[in-house]
């Protein structure tokens, strides 16, 4: 038997939240994108509204598209953030034109308590846990100093991710998802797939699970080459099961040097997670498609999501959260205008303005998705 997750939705105040049930706790995904041309302390006083009309609410990550504030970007590069309350990952839109503010994206739970997780005085994660596995959620990973090598700097932080993992009680074998901001990534893309590569190598990381991942263009407010966000699980429940998913329509990124799988998925009793990576315009043969045309870009890079996602038994009713990256700003209506030929409605998505890992790629978006079944079922596929 097929259920619904429950989506609700703050229409006055444009906030997007899905609730998720997770063993004996509820996850909770909540989504503000801007609203025109709002500055963003405009946009984080709609989530503070919000928030503080949830104290229930323990928050795990947070993610910020846009330009900080020149008092907030100072703030953040001379403070140490030992008693942050959450880990947050600030990615600017510092790459050209366009509004200040793409959005902000909350991971919290509820019902479950939450460990900060501190390294050399920064929060960089939280951890929790039920009778199902241990969680933990990375944010706002990055090197101590820019003034080293790109590629010190993204070894380094992988090791700060290993580094607060086993804080955790966790190792990289134990990570399903990751994301890596690179400011300028068109320079040195081939050279961080290199360390990751290598850094996976020495895991053992192809032995067992590659995470699904994102790996797309943006400054940061500590003005480091990168930084990063990871979520990993330990299972104590043979029912908690994570799985790679391949995409119908792509080769595998394995297959032309990059590390991570098109998708995973994670089963948990009466639920299916799907974490689908950022994605392009990009055909079976590896080579990017429609070189120019963002329109038909975009048309291709959602129907390989599509296609994943039916795969599963799922479609866009049942994505739980989204980000979409253009390359130029003024591309942006191009994924309004996709999603209003196919129908698709209140989607819990921001829309940013990312350089992606190829010049000619115009348009990338990640997904995730969940499919609720009825308790002691089993997930039905395609």
């Amino acid at each position: 038997m097929r259920t619904r997750q429950r989506v609700l939705t703050n229409t006055q105040k444009g906030v997007l939240v899905v609730g998720l049930p997770c063993g004996s706790f509820q996850e909770v995904l909540v989504t503000v994108p801007a609203i025109g041309d709002e500055s963003p302390a405009h946009l984080m006083r709609r989530l503070r509204d919000f928030l503080g009309a949830q104290p229930h609410l323990e928050i795990v990550r947070q993610a910020v598209f846009g330009l900080a504030p020149v008092a907030e970007r100072r703030r953040l590069r001379d403070t140490k953030p030992v008693n942050a309350r959450w880990p947050v990952t600030w990615v600017e839109q510092g790459n050209g034109d366009g509004h200040p503010m793409a959005g902000v994206q909350v991971h919290a739970v509820c019902g479950v308590p939450v460990k900060l997780l501190r390294l050399s005085g920064r929060t960089l994660g939280t951890l929790y846990e039920d009778a199902l596995a241990r969680y933990c959620v990375l944010g706002g990973v990055c090197p101590g100093s820019a003034n080293t090598s790109r590629a010190k700097q993204a070894r380094e932080t992988l090791e700060l991710m290993e580094a607060a993992l086993d804080l955790a009680g966790m190792k990289f074998e134990n990570v399903y998802r990751t994301w890596f901001y690179l400011d300028d990534i068109l320079d040195w893309y081939e050279e961080f797939n290199q360390v990751r590569n290598a850094f996976f190598q020495q895991r053992k990381i192809y032995d067992g699970l590659v995470p699904a991942s994102t790996g797309v263009g943006g400054s940061n407010t500590v003005g480091t080459a990168l930084v990063a966000d990871l979520m990993a699980i330990e299972s104590k429940d043979a029912r908690v099961v994570l799985k790679a998913v391949a995409s119908p329509r792509q080769c595998p990124a394995l297959h032309y040097g990059s590390s991570f799988n098109r998708a995973v998925e994670l089963i948990l009793p009466g639920q299916l997670r799907l974490y689908v990576s950022g994605t392009a315009s990009i055909g079976p043969d590896g080579q990017t498609a429609h070189v120019g045309d963002v329109n038909r870009q975009v048309e291709l890079t959602m129907d390989v999501v599509s296609t994943i996602l039916r795969s599963r038994r799922m479609g866009w009713c049942d994505v739980t959260r989204a980000i979409g990256y253009f390359k130029h700003a003024e591309d942006a209506p191009a994924f309004s205008r996709y999603c209003a030929r196919h129908r698709i409605h209140r989607m819990p998505v921001v829309i940013a303005k990312n350089d992606i890992c190829r010049d000619d790629l115009l348009f990338e978006i990640e997904v995730d998705a969940a499919r609720l079944f009825a308790a002691g079922s089993k997930p039905d596929r395609a």
